[in-house]
């Protein structure tokens, strides 16, 4: 690529009267540099190294830059990730590639029904790391979850929205069993209202040719419950009338304590949460600092379900790998 056409892409202006006219490549990490690259960065001693690697040009942001070598290209920019985004966008409509935002449980049901993820790239949240991958990978569809960073790639990226025809046929708040293309999934570890994320992704996977399998359904990151006994071991449900409930979001506790009080009014739930958390419907969730503040409410407090917010369930004295609700 040639240095005008460097500059036209990032908007950058070129502060020296190089003797080269073009690059073979382009980084973000001084360590990948070769001769010949294109290298973007505003630290001092990673230019230095970019330079002995044999970089040709640096695009930087930052005035204090020490320029030690006039014979290659230094491009002046605004904002250094802003201008590595616009040289990616250039790559990805040569690519036609297609990019979309997803919540992050979706990406979590994506990641778990996908039998090979050899035609998609999940984007880092690193933005480094995202531009390497998109301007090395040969995939053509990348999903991310980190809105600010997708549309720094792409202004309208797309959601998804469209779901497949499915339905719940019955369910508990641990198990769901429902129809969706035609076929009825039994029991499966899947929480009602995590069935239209579901959907979302078949429609998505179905749309895009990538082959998947609602077999694999288990218990997401976001909802993990565990069956408890007195001494918060866990147990099967058949022994135990206690439930401590994993969750990395304050929205699923909110909906899980709107399907109790809809289905089971005899039921008693509590909300662990750090300091200072706010859940709706709570005026004062049981508020805790320590992991032995979190065994010690749940030793000592009555309760059926009890919903934990950031923690892990480690923190409980024995977990199996695999459990039965049933």
């Amino acid at each position: 690529m040639k240095i005008e056409d460097i500059l036209n892409l990032t908007e950058g202006t070129l502060v020296n009267t190089p003797k080269i006219q073009a690059i073979e490549a382009a980084t973000v990490f001084f360590s990948k540099v070769e001769h010949g690259d294109l290298f973007f960065s505003s630290n001092q001693e990673e230019i230095d190294q970019a330079i002995a690697n044999g970089a040709y040009a640096i695009v930087y942001d930052d005035e204090n830059i020490v320029r030690k070598d006039d014979e290659i290209a230094w491009i002046k920019v605004s904002d250094i990730q802003l201008a590595a985004f616009k040289l990616i966008r250039y790559v990805t409509l040569k690519k036609e590639a297609q990019f979309f935002l997803l919540s992050e449980h979706e990406l979590t049901f994506l990641k778990m029904i996908l039998l090979h993820k050899n035609n998609i790239a999940f984007i880092s949240k690193d933005w480094r790391k995202t531009f390497e991958m998109i301007l090395n990978s040969d995939s053509s569809l990348f999903v991310g979850t980190d809105k600010e960073l997708m549309q720094l790639i792409k202004p309208d990226v797309q959601k998804l929205s469209k779901e497949v025809d499915g339905y719940l046929i019955s369910d508990t708040l641990f198990r769901s069993t429902f129809k969706v293309g035609g076929f009825v999934y039994q029991e499966k570890e899947l929480i009602p209202f995590h069935l239209e994320y579901l959907l979302r992704v078949i429609d998505f996977c179905e749309t895009h040719e990538l082959p998947y399998s609602v077999e694999r359904l288990k218990y997401t990151k976001h909802f993990t419950p565990v069956f408890i006994d007195g001494k918060l071991k866990s147990t099967k449900a058949s022994k135990s009338d206690k439930v401590a409930i994993f969750t990395d979001n304050i929205s699923d506790i909110a909906k899980a304590r709107e399907y109790v009080m809809r289905s089971n009014m005899w039921v008693k739930s509590i909300v662990l949460t750090p300091p200072k958390t706010k859940i709706p419907g709570i005026d004062h969730p049981h508020w805790f600092k320590t992991e032995d503040e979190v065994r010690d409410l749940l030793k000592n407090m009555h309760y059926n379900y009890a919903f934990i917010y950031k923690a892990d369930k480690s923190i409980l004295n024995t977990i199996q790998e695999e459990y039965s609700l049933f």
